[in-house]
């Protein structure tokens, strides 16, 4: 192993601790610390220092998050709950909730755009900042850091570990080993000390069966990567990852913080606890993830064109249809009727493992246009539907549910975040 593979953190002396020169390094990776599991502590105060393990606990319930005493029995993010449940018997199971995890991540968020403007989310949890132009006012790239941390524990009581250094890639490798609640710098003259130690499977794009390629090249470390002709990464990855990789290996990133993302799509997805064969029950569950789609347009404020549906078969195949609308919608029905026309298309009689409705081809709903039906009057669905939104967001969600849903079980939606499931 070698010695950048340990790290130090904040407050120890080190070539790559807090103190190292960040000269050069504007770009910060803040991760959250186990976010999910630590948000239910902040609120449930006797659970510190117990095992916490948030995700769905049906039959085929994953881990969303653990806390780092949960992940002392091998518990980690994306296992099967069953097997969390198993290596960690006496863990406290909690449900995702989502209202809590979204205010905790407004928050935060907020916190780093106090400090720049140049924010970059890649999920709830995680962000890159570009503090270049925050010099000036708030001091080096590892001071802003430090105190990044200090505001999101004493105003939100959370801790989070930061990566600073010259590139957005060498900052999210710098954050993953400075965790838990930990900084480490990156000094721009030691990005190769760092890179190089580490094992292929630190680079972005490598995964299982790539790093198994490399490791049959005798290609274990950054470094073996990064010394390998590139004919043979060629001949093994092919033209572009081959490219990819080689860059990556000698540091070199030069993609910049965009601090707005632009949603592509908005959706809801839903793994049932057993296979589902039964119509009645992939209808209603279609409908009630219409429904959440719909509403996180709303919410939003974005409507959209192609309505999607994924469906995943009992063997694990995975199809997705999808339809274009002729005017761009919000509205639940309309969502709904073009997700239950494509999946009756698809006449598949095959036990069904997940349903998902997605909504893409997003634009602004602020005075987007809107196809009336002949004999449709003027006001109609979707000004019962915002009435509807209201009403929940004072008595909360499900007090307000088509008919047809009355009685029937929430689908329990599967937990995602906007890349890989992960939590720090």
């Amino acid at each position: 192993m070698g010695r950048s593979q340990v790290l130090p953190r904040d407050g120890g002396a080190g070539e790559f601790g807090p103190d190292a020169d960040d000269t050069g390094c504007p770009i910060l990776h803040v991760d959250m610390d186990a976010f999910f599991a630590s948000v239910e502590v902040r609120r449930r105060p006797e659970l510190r220092g117990k095992p916490v393990i948030v995700g769905g606990d049906g039959p085929r319930g994953v881990v969303s998050s653990a806390s780092y005493e949960a992940r002392a029995y091998g518990v980690r993010s994306a296992m099967p709950m069953a097997r969390a449940r198993r290596l960690c018997p006496h863990a406290v199971v909690l449900p995702v909730d989502g209202p809590a995890i979204a205010a905790a991540s407004r928050a935060v968020m907020a916190t780093f755009r106090d400090m720049t403007p140049l924010v970059e989310p890649l999920s709830v949890d995680e962000a890159f900042l570009d503090v270049a132009g925050a010099g000036r006012l708030l001091g080096r790239p590892a001071e802003i850091a430090a105190a990044i941390r200090r505001r999101v524990l004493d105003e939100q009581g959370l801790t989070c570990s930061v990566g600073v250094a010259p590139t957005k890639f060498v900052a999210k490798l710098a954050s993953t080993r400075a965790k838990p609640d930990g900084l480490v710098v990156v000094p721009a003259d030691r990005i190769l000390d760092f890179l190089h130690p580490l094992p292929v499977e630190a680079l972005w794009g490598v995964g299982e069966r790539s790093a198994e390629v490399l490791r049959r090249l005798g290609l274990v470390r950054v470094g073996d990567l990064a010394n390998a002709p590139t004919r043979m990464l060629r001949s093994a990855l092919g033209e572009a990852a081959a490219a990819h990789l080689h860059e990556l290996s000698w540091g070199r990133d030069p993609r910049p913080v965009v601090p707005e993302q632009v949603e592509k799509s908005i959706g809801a997805e839903t793994t049932f606890d057993v296979d589902v064969a039964d119509p009645d029950v992939i209808r209603r569950s279609l409908l009630a993830l219409s429904g959440k789609t719909a509403g996180r347009l709303r919410r939003a404020g974005q409507v959209g064109r192609t309505v999607v549906i994924k469906v995943r078969l009992a063997d694990f195949r995975t199809l997705n249809r999808s339809r274009t609308l002729p005017v761009a919608t919000d509205v639940t029905r309309e969502i709904f009727e073009t997700a239950w026309a494509l999946f009756t298309a698809l006449g598949t009689g095959e036990r069904i493992r997940l349903v998902g409705v997605r909504v893409e081809g997003l634009s602004s709903g602020d005075g987007a246009p809107r196809q009336l039906t002949l004999g449709e009057p003027d006001s109609g669905w979707r000004e019962a539907e915002r009435a509807a939104d209201a009403v929940a967001a004072r008595f909360g969600a499900g007090v307000v549910r088509p008919a047809s849903l009355l009685g029937a079980r929430e689908p329990r939606e599967a937990p995602h975040t906007h890349g890989r499931p992960r939590q720090g």
